[in-house]
């Protein structure tokens, strides 16, 4: 994801806009395109203001697994050798929900579980 310009120049094309300007001289003034000259003065008019919005996906969410992580801790501690593969399809099977193990995985990660394995086990 790409670096919000700073809040000086979002303003400066703000306020060069506002004098009467058009938006692809501002663009072309400040250095940015025509596309961002003409979004940053529409913030501006709508909201007032130049900040930049939040970027991202808000923290602390699991998307589409969020209703059903105490199901799949429930799992994991029932089995802790379980694989990726196998909660995923616990999952399709139970709730059809199909989901890639990766995100599971990311999930997991979030909620505190790794597949770190141990070195006290003794081997086969």
């Amino acid at each position: 994801m790409g670096k919000p310009y700073s809040e000086d120049l979002r303003e400066r094309i703000a306020a060069h806009v506002a004098a009467g300007h058009s938006c692809r001289d501002a663009g072309r003034v400040f250095g940015v395109s025509a596309a961002t000259a003409v979004r940053i003065a529409a913030d501006y008019r709508t909201r007032g203001d130049v900040s930049c919005k939040p970027q991202g996906r808000p923290a602390g969410r699991f998307g589409k697994l969020a209703p059903h992580m105490g199901f799949l801790i429930e799992i994991v501690r029932a089995e802790p050798d379980i694989t990726l593969a196998e909660l995923a399809n616990a999952l399709e099977d139970t709730f059809g929900l199909t989901v890639h193990i990766s995100s599971i995985h990311r999930a997991l990660q979030r909620a505190g579980f790794s597949y770190k394995k141990r070195t006290y086990r003794q081997r086969a």
